[in-house]
């Protein structure tokens, strides 16, 4: 189980990256370390594999372009494929501890296109009902999936056919998960066409986060209006265009202040956030202190931050 407190992008995509993933197992597990992760947050992302994970320890918040949904100690849930969404710990200043699963859906129907695909796994990873579901321990089927949720975290891949019972326990699951989300998958939702628009928006951005951005600019990169793209910002991830780069661009400047061969002044300016009095007005109003303060608080090897 990998210790997380920090993500990694794709080059060719902003879809988060798996180091350990490859295509002969496409599976990773994480342990994600929420007091350890800057700000207590993971940063708005996407990825095609299924996330399936299990609330350890606190109180977690996921939120996507649907609304916000809150996950206590010993609920779980699952994350469709292709779904934007973003994590807080609810109290930054507790343990949140989350068990993460992290899947191609190869894993349980053989191979893309396969009768268990079509029959199983296409008609739930390609239904807009189903972008993300919470499971709570208030009836005995949840409570039945939750406590195989957590035990399948705990099976030990130096035991012989690890593999095989790995995926017999996320066949599983799927399986209740399946029987659990019936009634919402019978129900009518409409499909938004702006998910595409704000993925090729904040790509756009993580690209050129060092260079002066302007709205036009960032507009451009899907194709549509100002208008648009502040509608759209505001409609998929409550803040405008302005608010998510300056998030960013601040997020970039704590990673890069973990390195301290790396100047104060030269950090600002490499993340397009000017002077060292703008970095540092700047950097207080998002994170609450200096970025020499943040330096000395998380200057540590051994952390990972995303």
């Amino acid at each position: 189980m990998n210790h997380v407190h920090g993500i990694q992008y794709k080059n060719n995509s902003k879809e988060e990256l798996f180091p350990d993933f490859g295509p002969d197992f496409p599976y990773t597990c994480s342990y994600v370390e929420f007091d350890r992760c800057i700000g207590g947050q993971i940063p708005w992302h996407w990825h095609k594999e299924i996330e399936l994970f299990y609330i350890e320890k606190g109180t977690l918040e996921y939120d996507t372009p649907g609304g916000k949904i809150v996950f206590p100690e010993g609920s779980g849930g699952m994350v469709n494929s292709n779904i934007l969404h973003s994590t807080k710990s609810l109290d930054p200043k507790k343990d949140t501890i989350q068990l993460d699963h992290i899947f191609d859906s190869s894993l349980i129907s053989g191979q893309h296109g396969s009768l268990l695909d079509q029959k199983y796994i296409l008609p739930f990873t390609g239904s807009p009902q189903a972008e993300i579901l919470s499971f709570y321990p208030r009836t005995p089927k949840e409570k039945r999936l939750l406590k195989l949720l957590r035990d399948s975290f705990f099976l030990s891949p130096h035991e012989f056919g690890y593999e095989i019972l790995l995926r017999s326990a996320l066949s599983k699951l799927w399986c209740l998960m399946l029987s659990l989300s019936r009634p919402l998958l019978g129900q009518k939702k409409p499909q938004s066409g702006s998910d595409q628009k704000i993925k090729s928006m904040m790509e756009y951005i993580q690209d050129h986060y060092s260079e002066k951005l302007t709205v036009p600019r960032i507009a451009l990169a899907a194709y549509i209006s100002e208008r648009e793209c502040f509608r759209i910002f505001r409609q998929s991830l409550g803040i405008t265009p302005s608010e998510y780069v300056k998030n960013f661009r601040i997020r970039q400047a704590c990673i890069m202040l973990s390195d301290p061969s790396l100047s104060v002044s030269y950090i600002g300016q490499s993340c397009g956030l000017g002077s060292s009095s703008y970095f540092g007005k700047t950097f207080r109003e998002v994170m609450g202190c200096t970025p020499r303060e943040y330096r000395c608080k998380w200057q540590n090897p051994d952390i990972k931050q995303r």
